[in-house]
């Protein structure tokens, strides 16, 4: 019996853990995103003739900031379907 409620533990704090890995990330991404694209307009206000420069800039940090996101992402689902600390359990 105290295997099996271990085994619940592990589930419900993995649980949990992939719920702040996916939320604190997205959360993250979003005010990154916002931070960059509101400098981005204030630059492209004062100096319009910098526009293809930063507009260049912007796209690549763009997909570096969602790529940290889709990482965090694949690693909540490893925990979720592939849990290390299953292996633990189920070796005692």
């Amino acid at each position: 019996m105290e295997n099996l409620q271990l085994l619940a533990m592990i589930q419900a704090y993995t649980g949990i853990g992939i719920g702040l890995i996916i939320g604190l990330g997205a959360a993250g991404a979003c005010v990154g995103i916002g931070i960059m694209c509101a400098s981005f307009l204030e630059g492209a206000a004062r100096q319009p003739e910098m526009i293809p420069a930063l507009q260049a800039k912007v796209f690549l940090l763009l997909g570096l900031i969602d790529a940290s996101f889709i990482i965090g992402v694949g690693l909540a689902m490893m925990f979720a379907f592939a849990n290390p600390l299953l292996g633990v359990v189920a070796a005692h």
